[in-house]
């Protein structure tokens, strides 16, 4: 958890609770398939986390890099 999230709200697009079909019945004995919307929604998913994480280092490394020379 980060110090962040106690401020910020998440955005709800990353739990789809109509969607969600993880909840096991008693009489399930197989495992549930993933159907190619789900394929495709955890792919945007994943795309969308890194674009973050991309925004997320550039910030950090604009943020500590070292201080511009002045010129001589």
């Amino acid at each position: 958890m980060l110090l962040t999230e106690f401020f910020k709200k998440e955005p709800g697009s990353y739990q789809d609770l109509s969607q969600d079909n993880s909840q096991v019945e008693l009489g399930d004995l197989r495992k549930s398939r993933l159907t190619l919307r789900q394929l495709n929604k955890l792919r945007r998913m994943n795309d969308v986390r890194a674009f973050e994480y991309k925004e997320k280092l550039k910030k950090l490394r604009k943020q500590y890099q070292p201080p511009a020379q002045p010129m001589a």
